[in-house]
């Protein structure tokens, strides 16, 4: 409780979970505000979601960038139809690739000769990546920074929470039981780590018949909806299985979208101090 941040002068040595290991931003780095967008598991369309709210915030004219920290499978720079290489300046300061709209973007992909070789690397070095992109990229004036967050609850996320200076976070969850149960343990770690859940977002919530009109809650279940009363969340939002979003993010123009699904989480991080 008295808690100083001193470890050189602390009886436990820095062995406790009061240890600062914030990573200094990049001197030419200037970001308001930085929301982590997380699940307790993969497949549950995190990627999907990072993008239609950066894209969501850009269109209300905010300065936005993505960080894309699921160095193992990053997905954003295909969404976004961002293909060249990310370039560096005069002093080896990383600049980040800009989608058609102006969305900042980094991501693995950005930095390797072939995307589709697969990332064989240990945690520590991945870690190191991911601490790489807030310090070595310079961002420039950012209003908000999403980062696409590793899937899960262990050492990657973690890496995420403990080096940079989340403000706030959304988290993804599909209506199935399981997922909701395994995707609390999300919002959990999240208040663990003093990191409030600004939204919730559930991803596939229903599908409408393109022959009858009607829409059908195929996989059932309001565990979101429970989740959210539970832990006291406000905004929360349900994003439909869209075909259309779908073809958008193959061909690369994820920012022709529509965003207003997620208004009510927007709003909420955007109110955000």
């Amino acid at each position: 409780m008295s808690c100083n941040h001193d470890c050189s002068n602390c009886a436990s040595k820095g062995g406790c979970d009061k240890q600062d290991f914030k990573v200094a931003a990049n001197a030419k780095s200037h970001v308001k505000r930085v929301v982590a967008v997380m699940s307790g598991k993969g497949g549950v369309g995190k990627s999907l979601v990072t993008e239609l709210l950066a894209v969501g915030a850009a269109k209300r004219g905010l300065k936005v960038a993505v960080l894309d920290a699921d160095i193992t499978g990053p997905s954003i720079p295909t969404a976004f139809g961002v293909r060249e290489r990310a370039s560096a300046d005069a002093e080896n300061n990383i600049l980040p690739s800009k989608s058609a709209c102006g969305i900042s973007l980094m991501s693995l992909n950005l930095l390797i000769d072939n995307p589709q070789d697969p990332v064989v690397w240990r945690g520590p070095v991945i870690a190191g990546v991911v601490k790489q992109f807030w310090s070595d990229v310079a961002w420039g004036d950012v209003d908000i920074l999403f980062v696409d967050m590793p899937p899960g609850t262990g050492d990657m996320p973690l890496t995420v929470f403990q080096s940079l200076p989340v403000t706030a976070a959304v988290v993804v969850t599909t209506p199935q039981d399981l997922v909701s149960m395994i995707v609390e343990k999300a919002v959990r770690m999240a208040g663990m780590m003093d990191i409030p859940v600004a939204g919730l977002v559930e991803n596939m919530a229903s599908f409408t018949c393109p022959d009858c009109g009607k829409t059908h809650r195929i996989f059932g279940g309001d565990g979101a909806k429970k989740m959210a009363e539970t832990h006291g969340i406000a905004a929360t939002a349900e994003l439909p299985i869209d075909p259309k979003t779908a073809a958008l993010v193959d061909r690369g123009e994820i920012e022709s979208a529509d965003t207003a699904a997620l208004d009510a989480v927007l709003d909420a991080l955007i109110s955000e101090k």
